[in-house]
């Protein structure tokens, strides 16, 4: 894992199912989140020449009662059920620099849904009216601690795959 920069935002919106849609309100998230330093980014070791491409990014933000927010994880659609969320979740959590962090999902998002209950998240709550009918699920991960006051901002994520 590695901390996506600001010229790092095209190659994410490439691999966003939302952004490939032409919606340009995601691409703008994407390319505030990669100039804001707030990006993980999973990226294929295997390719030989030249710079990789993304197969995921997971969106770590601190705006959540001051606390750790995984905002989003977004995985490559030919990199989807390969350990790549599980490994972004894994960078989250170990560079999230507050006792706590959650994350949300719909609960029509099955995928997510599994990955979470798989890496031990616990449901912490459930919120209706955001998307009609679809409630957001909220989760908090239980093995979240301080990493030595390191920061996302300005240092490099690892996570040992």
């Amino acid at each position: 894992m590695i901390q996506a920069t600001a010229s790092d935002w095209p190659a994410l919106a490439e691999i966003d199912s939302l952004a490939t849609t032409g919606d340009g309100a995601r691409r703008d998230s994407i390319r505030h989140w990669c100039e804001s330093g707030v990006v993980l980014m999973a990226r294929d070791p295997s390719t030989p020449d030249g710079p990789s491409s993304p197969l995921g990014y997971a969106v770590l933000e601190y705006t959540f009662f001051e606390q750790g927010f995984l905002t989003l994880l977004m995985t490559a659609p030919n990199a989807r059920r390969r350990g790549v969320g599980a490994q972004l979740l894994r960078a989250a959590e170990t560079t999230c620099t507050t006792p706590k962090l959650f994350t949300s999902t719909n609960a029509s998002n099955h995928p997510m849904r599994g990955l979470l209950s798989h890496s031990g998240w616990q449901r912490a709550g459930i919120l209706h009216g955001l998307d009609e009918g679809d409630p957001e699920l909220f989760y908090l991960c239980p093995r979240t601690r301080p990493v030595n006051g390191c920061s996302l901002t300005g240092t490099s994520a690892t996570s040992q795959a």
